[in-house]
């Protein structure tokens, strides 16, 4: 895969895909270029068989990523021509804005701010190092705080969504209280503590159905887009098409049996 040096993307045979923003310069902050890389990696994610769980997470130990990179805006060129497309042709940053339907972990090991922002909301688990902090400045230069700032009253409440918006540079908020208001799921001491647990919780993911685990993935998302009756007969959808695919068999037979299951990780998979 032809992907620029700033993100790098490595598959481990126990097929957990890590996704390292590496910028450390400029705060991993996020050129034209990795844009594209990333939509070409999270396609990757999502249609490789050999990946199971994916990571994501940023070089060093000071910042996770702190949003667009100043150096690489412009307003003439690609970067004006793009303002013109669609939100779905233009935002492919995310798993979520990528239709990733595997399991996503976002290792954040530092500063997030603006951009940085959309992976935390739009990853499905957050584990963050204790010297993390959120913030996101759109409004203190005049930008508006829309899509990841909507990510995050859904994420964790209205108020730091709100808070973190009207604020901007004026307020960092401490890993420690977004994981009290459900921006962060496990907390830990330090990046290299946050990355260990995050690769522990991913080899255990991967033990689990594929097939299972995509369907149910689709069915919670969907209850985040949908009304509730909506999202309730989505679900039931998913259940249902699950009922034909082998590991619903083969999960009770290994139970019984007292072994290791054997998934199929043909998706598409019929029983």
């Amino acid at each position: 895969m032809d992907l620029p040096d700033d993100v790098l993307y490595e598959i481990g045979d126990e097929g957990i895909a890590l996704i390292t923003l590496n910028r450390p310069h400029e705060g991993n902050a996020i050129t034209p270029a990795m844009h594209k890389g990333l939509r070409k990696i999270w396609r990757d994610v999502d249609e490789n068989p050999l990946v199971k769980v994916a990571i994501i997470t940023g070089a060093g130990e000071r910042h996770f990523c702190t949003g667009a990179s100043v150096s690489g805006l412009s307003t003439e060129g690609e970067d004006s021509a793009m303002k013109q497309g669609t939100m779905e042709e233009l935002n492919h940053l995310s798993p979520y804005q990528n239709k990733v339907w595997k399991p996503v972990i976002c290792c954040v090991n530092g500063l997030v701010n603006g951009g940085g922002l959309h992976f935390v909301v739009d990853s499905d688990i957050v584990v963050s190092s204790a010297n993390a902090k959120f913030m996101d400045t759109h409004t203190s230069v005049g930008q508006v705080g829309a899509l990841e700032n909507m990510g995050l009253a859904l994420r964790s409440t209205l108020g730091t969504a709100m808070l973190l918006t009207f604020a901007g540079k004026a307020y960092r908020m401490e890993a420690e209280r977004a994981y009290q208001l459900g921006l962060v799921d496990i907390l830990e001491p330090d990046p290299a503590a946050a990355m260990a647990r995050s690769r522990e919780l991913a080899l255990a993911i991967a033990e689990n159905s594929p097939a299972a685990i995509r369907n149910s993935k689709q069915a919670i998302w969907g209850a985040m887009e949908q009304g509730y009756t909506r999202a309730l007969e989505s679900g039931w959808q998913l259940l249902r098409l699950h009922w034909g695919h082998p590991d619903f068999d083969e999960g009770p037979a290994a139970f019984g049996e007292k072994r290791a299951p054997k998934w199929n990780s043909d998706r598409n998979a019929r029983r």
